[in-house]
């Protein structure tokens, strides 16, 4: 292929594209429970720029364009809300998932202090890659007929101490 995938903070710039993937990310997720009133089908390009302003959201880009995405928040707690983690279907199955995961985590942790984080999936979703990536579920909540959700955390890493 020649080029590598990057992983980075997204800009406004980024937003069209990262709906664009979205919408194309999540349309398997809303056939595979009979919804296409899903909130990432209906999200908005002014609601996507207000969480840019305010949250982490990170794209993964090859070259130009975005091929992933991920977006977490931190409440006062300290735990770490991740969400939206999208890859584009010609490039799933490759890791890249995972070290989007990776670093919203990281950023969160050195920029907001996050102590753990906190996800939620569908119960026919890909809660393996979470699973491998130490997510133990918490919680599941009947949403309709056909989904549950199921509510995944993990304690984040503790910073190493400075050697003397």
């Amino acid at each position: 292929m020649g080029m590598s995938v990057t992983i980075g903070k997204a800009t406004e710039r980024d937003a069209e594209q990262i709906l664009k993937l979205q919408y194309l990310c999540y349309q398997a997720e809303a056939e595979l429970y009979g919804d296409y009133t899903i909130e990432p089908l209906t999200e908005s390009l002014a609601e996507l720029n207000a969480e840019l302003q305010g949250g982490c959201v990170l794209v993964a880009r090859l070259g130009e364009e975005v091929v992933g995405s991920v977006r977490g928040t931190v409440d006062a707690q300290g735990t770490a809300s991740i969400g939206r983690l999208i890859v584009h279907p010609r490039m799933q199955r490759h890791g890249l998932g995972g070290r989007l995961l990776a670093a919203v985590e990281e950023r969160l942790s050195a920029e907001r202090a996050a102590a753990r984080y906190r996800l939620s999936a569908g119960h026919r979703s890909g809660l393996r890659l979470y699973r491998r990536l130490g997510y133990a579920p918490v919680a599941t909540e009947q949403i309709t007929r056909q989904l549950n959700l199921v509510t995944m955390e993990k304690e984040a890493a503790r910073p190493l101490a400075a050697s003397a």
